[in-house]
């Protein structure tokens, strides 16, 4: 089942590779990885902004290219919303004991929580 869900996976690789970026999109003066990571990490008030607001933007064009898209990135992921664990995790263990019946063929089953 695992190689079935990860089978579309190749195809969309090898087509995200022949992505290319604007040579307009890129200027070295334009904001570099620290704007990235402050525009990551404010994405989500952004993009509610950006909903209402024509002049609010959730990603800056034009930028340095590599390095605002990493920061922009890390912002997200593990600075923004990414970040976000959401709630505690409680494991329980339940065991199930079988036991025959002595002189039948019946099976009761006990069940404990540890």
């Amino acid at each position: 089942m695992r190689a079935r869900l990860l089978a579309p996976a190749g195809p969309l690789v090898l087509l995200a590779g022949c992505a290319t970026q604007s040579a307009a999109g890129v200027a070295p003066a334009a904001p570099g990885f620290l704007f990235g990571l402050w525009h990551g990490f404010i994405f989500p008030v952004a993009w509610v902004l950006s909903l209402f607001l024509p002049d609010v933007a959730v990603y800056a064009v034009p930028n340095n290219g590599g390095w605002y898209d990493f920061g922009y990135f890390l912002g997200i992921v593990v600075f923004g919303v990414g970040a976000r664990k959401g709630g505690q995790t409680v494991y329980k263990t339940r065991v199930i004991r079988e036991r025959v019946v002595p002189g039948t063929h019946r099976v009761i089953r006990e069940e404990s929580e540890e």
